[in-house]
């Protein structure tokens, strides 16, 4: 299986940051955010529960720009044969 190699970009880290520091973001944002991080120094790969949980709040409504970011950014860092 491939590994992707793909890190997290100095822009959403800091995103990330601030995410996990807010009291009012939500369990997804952090979790997602929590993830980014994770794959910023370490060539860490997003999981498939990851992915699935990023792919829902790409295609919902209910979620903001910062969480949809969070959630590109860990998508693109998912393994590409999966």
């Amino acid at each position: 299986m491939k590994k992707n190699i793909k890190k997290t970009s100095k822009k959403i880290a800091s995103l990330a940051s601030k995410t996990l520091k807010d009291k009012n973001s939500s369990k997804i944002a952090k979790e997602l955010a929590g993830s980014a991080l994770s794959q910023k120094q370490k060539s860490n790969q997003t999981g498939s529960k990851m992915e699935d949980k990023a792919s829902m709040v790409l295609k919902s409504k209910k979620y903001n720009k910062e969480t949809k970011q969070l959630a590109a950014s860990v998508l693109s860092q998912s393994n590409k044969e999966r």
